[in-house]
């Protein structure tokens, strides 16, 4: 038992490391997370098939580096019939743990739709840094009584190795989208003062009043302007 006990903790030391490094080495998110899952399998060895479940809306959501077609067919049920374990992670609870679909009285029609394609147990992981839900790292087997205390533990571990992901790349999605904003604001801005003689403190005091009137987002505005603008120097410059 002692020995059993050391390896897991060797398995979880390594978890650790090979997760750090990989924030050091360039790689997609889908590959992230993909590699989440595949260590799930490798480490775990009750895990028949896993996936991370990305919430995309109150009602919406998304199967992510499946390891197999079925983890994808178990979430369209759970995100259909509104109930499941991984639902309930991504919504409600940091951790939801099943060991027996046949008889856990949670999830009323979710749980015999589960038992007929064949998988008896699950954990299932909230993905979350500070207030912010992402989604849910899940992990199925095909027997009951499949996962142990230590398998939470590594599940954990990896858990919060794809929600760190899942958080830079949503940061830096917002980093290029406000690059991108703040690049054609000041396009649009270029365009008044060339037009009207103005400032760019004048320039952008027009664009705020024009959003504030027309309840139109400051950048959405300057896409429209710049837009109009690159259309009517098109039309005078005709190729």
């Amino acid at each position: 038992m002692g020995d059993e006990h050391t390896t897991s903790g060797r398995d979880l030391t390594r978890a650790i490391a090979e997760a750090t490094r990989a924030f050091f080495t360039p790689t997609s998110l889908e590959d992230t997370l993909r590699g989440v899952t595949e260590s799930a399998r490798s480490l775990i060895p009750a895990v028949d098939c896993a996936d991370i479940l990305i919430v995309r809306g109150p009602k919406k959501y998304q199967s992510h580096a499946a390891t197999s077609e079925l983890p994808v067919r178990l979430d369209a049920i759970q995100e259909r019939v509104g109930e499941g374990p991984c639902v309930d992670a991504a919504r409600n609870e940091e951790f939801v743990r099943c060991n027996d679909f046949r008889s856990d009285p949670r999830w009323p029609v979710f749980g015999p739709a589960a038992v007929d394609a064949g998988v008896l147990s699950s954990m299932s992981f909230r993905l979350y840094t500070e207030n912010e839900t992402i989604g849910a790292l899940n992990l199925f087997a095909l027997t009951e009584n499949a996962f142990s205390d230590e398998d939470e533990e590594l599940g954990t571990v990896l858990a919060i190795h794809a929600a760190v992901a899942l958080y830079a790349a949503n940061k830096t999605e917002q980093f290029k989208s406000g690059l991108a904003s703040r690049d054609t604001i000041g396009q649009a801005k270029g365009m008044l003062m060339e037009r009207y003689g103005i400032d760019a403190v004048q320039a952008f005091d027009l664009i705020s009043r024009l959003s504030q009137n027309e309840n139109i987002p400051v950048a959405a505005l300057a896409a429209e302007l710049v837009a109009r603008g690159s259309d009517t120097a098109a039309a005078r410059n005709p190729r």
